[in-house]
């Protein structure tokens, strides 16, 4: 008689291996920012991962991860902004927003029809890191000039060739790693022959439902 079940695995292994990933990587990108920057952005470890955990093990694990990882950025880096008045404010909960969404965009990214597999997991990066961008730009460039903080880092061109254009090569850098660490050390075992979807379905969608 078996003391632990498939089911229990199952989920003690979700569990342990994205709170490790969790640890690691947002570590690693508040501690050596340095390390994994270009013209002065930096690859962001933390929203490749959920992009591509929600794009290879479905929509609760991008929206579980997402939230998590989005609390613990806001925890460890929040981002500031220019309140109308002036002063500088560190936002709240922007990161849980921001990762919420993102790991649900990449659940929701072709998985069915892409059949989630590899090559176009980096297109789901690229498709998440440009509406990111895109929206923040769009927002920080108008709070700015309600605010009266208005700055030529803001000009369209010097958006696209100093933050932009770098951090979507970084990122999809860095997601390359973080595919194989996924796919091959990650929440979901596939070491028997089944498809990616039926194991998922098995053992991804339904057990943070049972946590």
């Amino acid at each position: 008689m078996r003391l632990i079940n498939e089911n229990t695995r199952s989920r003690v292994r979700k569990v342990v291996v994205y709170a490790v990933y969790i640890i690691l990587l947002s570590s690693l990108q508040v501690s050596f920012p340095e390390a994994f920057g270009f013209l002065g952005q930096t690859a962001d470890l933390m929203f490749v991962f959920v992009v591509l955990a929600g794009y290879f093990y479905g929509f609760w694990d991008g929206a579980v991860v997402g939230f998590i990882s989005g609390l613990v950025r806001d925890v460890f880096s929040p981002p500031a902004v220019v309140g109308l008045d002036g002063e500088v404010r560190v936002t709240a909960f922007m990161g849980v927003f921001t990762l919420f969404t993102v790991g649900i965009i990449g659940a929701s990214f072709f998985t069915r029809r892409m059949h989630r597999n590899i090559p176009f997991s980096i297109v789901a990066v690229i498709f998440a890191t440009v509406c990111y961008k895109t929206a923040g730009y769009l927002l920080i460039y108008g709070w700015s000039n309600l605010a009266g903080a208005e700055s030529s880092l803001y000009m369209p061109l010097t958006f696209l060739v100093y933050s932009f254009l770098p951090q979507l090569l970084l990122n999809v850098i860095a997601a390359i790693p973080l595919i194989f660490l996924l796919k091959f050390l990650g929440p979901v075992s596939f070491r028997n022959k089944s498809r990616d979807d039926e194991v998922i379905a098995k053992q991804g969608e339904g057990t943070w439902l049972g946590i």
